[in-house]
């Protein structure tokens, strides 16, 4: 089962979790889960522009030291994954991007960005 479906199937609202897939910026979500998403984002995007006070707001909202390790972690784990599967063209086994599709919702399996096949760079 992928991450995705996973999380529609134990959130008890498939459609929030559809919402998070696509843009969790537009979720309503609270605070904490937000100010961990925004880091784990950073954190993947523009590791370099994290700093001491990002580890500090996601004090702010509760979390202990070690649940920032962890946000850190998994964020990097998938990061590393996701890195090594591209630089080995790494392709989704057969039936996986259909069953992708099956529990998105409608608008998010639509968007192409999301959604489409790997296209390759090489002649």
């Amino acid at each position: 089962m992928s991450h995705g479906g996973y999380l529609r199937q134990h959130s008890d609202d498939p459609v929030m979790a559809s919402h998070v897939l696509y843009d969790y910026t537009k979720s309503d979500l609270d605070s904490q889960t937000m100010g961990v998403l925004d880091y784990a984002v950073e954190l993947a995007l523009t590791p370099a522009s994290v700093e001491q006070s990002d580890v500090e707001k996601l004090r702010s909202f509760g979390l202990t030291d070690e649940q920032i390790l962890s946000t850190a972690l998994i964020t990097a784990y998938f990061s590393v994954m996701n890195r090594l599967a591209n630089g080995l063209d790494v392709e989704l086994p057969p039936g996986r991007q259909e069953a992708q599709e099956r529990w998105m919702s409608k608008w998010a399996a639509s968007q192409e960005w999301l959604m489409g096949k790997k296209v390759s760079t090489t002649a």
